[in-house]
């Protein structure tokens, strides 16, 4: 039946085949006409088209949701002792009191690149005086430094990261404070 059909549309000619320029009612096809269209009948233009996301969106960054004595808890990773944060790695910093931030320590810091803009240093339960050696070399890197508290250096590293600014911190856990234990007689 094909076979007939299609000796129907085509003819010979001398110069090859051609098409039969005749068009029978009995057979028409929507795309002979190159005026179909589709009309608002048809599914395809109705249909709603709904995406998942799988996994965070690329280039977000680490939040810090909670700090203790014993570690940090940044993106649902458990973070025991000091920490260094640059989004997007987590690293063990060897750093046990801010009296062991030397030059050396904040060596991390300043061979990143992209090159961070700011580096919070979160020194424990009281805000503590770094070496100035140390500054001076950040400073000397282009990189400015904020010296504060861990209270304070995670907020504050969390409103930086929100404002998508290359921030990077060094996080010393507080001291288990004892100002409201009562003494034992």
């Amino acid at each position: 039946m094909a076979i007939a059909m299609s000796a129907r549309l085509l003819q010979r000619s001398a110069r090859g085949f051609t098409l039969f320029t005749r068009t029978t009612p009995a057979f028409s096809s929507p795309f002979q006409c190159r005026a179909h269209r589709l009309d608002p009948t048809d599914d395809e233009l109705y249909q709603r088209t709904t995406v998942t996301i799988m996994q965070k969106e690329p280039g977000a960054s680490l939040m810090i949701h909670n700090y203790s004595p014993t570690g940090f808890t940044i993106d649902n990773n458990k973070v025991y002792g000091p920490c260094a944060v640059l989004p997007p790695a987590i690293l063990q910093w060897n750093v046990g009191r801010h009296e062991d931030i030397t030059e050396e320590s904040v060596s991390l810091f300043h061979l990143l690149e992209p090159r961070i803009e700011l580096l919070i240093l979160g020194t424990g339960s009281r805000v503590e005086r770094i070496n100035p050696k140390v500054l001076r070399l950040l400073r000397s890197k282009g990189i400015a430094v904020e010296v504060a508290d861990t209270a304070n250096a995670c907020a504050t590293f969390n409103f930086m990261i929100s404002e998508r600014r290359l921030v990077a911190a060094g996080l010393i856990p507080p001291v288990v404070s004892r100002a409201l234990e009562v003494p034992e007689e």
